[in-house]
């Protein structure tokens, strides 16, 4: 085999960070480490890249041995390549941040790596640079939602306009006026309402909406302006 002369040799792994919304709050999915160093210590989802793999196969691979989770949305971030971030051996990883809703993958998580769920604000401290990984990722997470309509990947096909409200204060960890919020998310003329109402609240209910891709298409930028002093 030909190789590179005289040139070092790395690990390449990959590391999930998996969001969720249940509703009510933003939150990460975490398993424990199963080897040393840091063994059973709260960790982010990762694995090596496989000889045949390419990084973007190894992330789904991992999440699917991981969690059970399959078919989710998720999207590579950046490498991260500090010297010691891993005491054992010289290791890359390739950060990736995937969207769920909670309640549609319930049932898909396996109990194998003692995954759970934590409040993205009351985690655990993680192992070796996944919390820098985690800020990376929400930060990433808040400029891609004033650009791209990714949250809906966080909710169910039908929602409401409150529930989206929550999500977008949860996302970028602020407050947002209702009545803005509401006058200009449907200004955008992005959402189709539906018949239906959620009445889980009130006996008046609030009304469902679906997001319209075709005309999401063709304003990529409609949702910018919905949050003042976007963070990114």
């Amino acid at each position: 085999m030909i190789e590179y002369s005289r040139q070092p040799h790395y690990l390449v792994a990959v590391d999930c960070i998996v969001f969720g919304f249940d509703g009510e709050h933003l939150k990460i999915l975490l398993v424990k480490r199963g080897l040393e160093p840091e063994i059973n210590k709260w960790s982010l989802m990762g694995g090596f890249v496989g000889p045949s793999e390419s990084p973007d196969d190894a992330a789904n691979r991992v999440l699917k041995k991981m969690t059970g989770l399959e078919g989710v949305y998720l999207e590579q971030m950046q490498i991260y390549g500090e010297p010691h971030r891993d005491p054992i051996e010289r290791t890359l990883s390739v950060g990736y941040f995937a969207l769920i809703d909670i309640h549609k993958y319930e049932a898909q998580l396996n109990d194998d790596y003692e995954a759970e769920w934590f409040l993205i604000n009351d985690r655990p401290k993680l192992i070796f640079d996944h919390d820098k990984m985690v800020a990376d990722a929400r930060k990433k997470l808040r400029y891609k939602a004033a650009l791209h309509p990714i949250l809906f990947e966080m909710l169910p096909k039908k929602f409401t306009i409150p529930q989206l409200h929550i999500l977008f204060e949860e996302v970028n960890d602020t407050k947002i006026d209702t009545r803005n919020f509401s006058r200009k998310i449907t200004s955008t003329g992005l959402l189709i309402k539906l018949a239906e109402k959620d009445r889980t609240g009130s006996k008046k209910g609030a009304f469902y909406f679906k997001l319209d891709k075709k005309k999401y298409a063709a304003n990529a930028q409609a949702f910018l302006s919905l949050v003042p002093n976007l963070k990114v």
